[in-house]
């Protein structure tokens, strides 16, 4: 392997290759989380509240109850329903009792809560950008399958 791992770390030698490859993906993903923060911070937003909001558009006008929210977040909140609290006193969503059942609520992207993605939507675009740039898209589709081979059903 490459020298980035123990140079950042200031390792050199590991255990296995599991343990090097388990590192360099931890190292890797705390290196993106690091992005998104910064980006979020921006506007005044946290990485969960991004992700909320991001999961809300994608079924806009619809939108989801609490709980279908949090199973589709990319990293578990334990409190989605403090998420949406916050988002909802910045106008970013919205809440509104289910037809059926009054004790659902379902949550739903704002128009604010649109033009807030909108407007960093570049930023994240940038980073899509320069992760293809060092990234070829046959090594995107050899990482994507080995990260779902590590948590995918039979890693549950």
């Amino acid at each position: 392997m490459g020298d980035a791992l123990r140079k950042r770390i200031q390792q050199s030698r590991f255990e296995s290759e599991a343990q090097e490859a388990i590192l360099n993906l931890l190292v890797a993903a705390d290196h993106l989380r690091a992005r998104t923060e910064r980006v979020c911070a921006e506007v005044g937003l946290s990485a969960s509240q991004y992700n909320v909001l991001r999961i809300l558009r994608g079924v806009h006008p619809q939108g989801h109850p609490r709980c279908e929210i949090a199973r589709r977040m990319i990293e578990r909140a334990p409190d989605v329903t403090r998420l949406i609290d916050r988002l909802e006193r910045r106008g970013l969503v919205e809440r509104a009792r289910g037809e059926r059942d009054r004790r659902l609520s379902i949550s739903r992207i704002t128009p604010a809560g649109l033009e807030l993605l909108a407007r960093i939507g570049p930023r994240f675009e940038e980073g899509q950008r320069e992760f293809a740039g060092r990234v070829p898209p046959k090594d995107c589709r050899e990482l994507s399958r080995i990260c779902e081979e590590i948590y995918g059903e039979a890693g549950e």
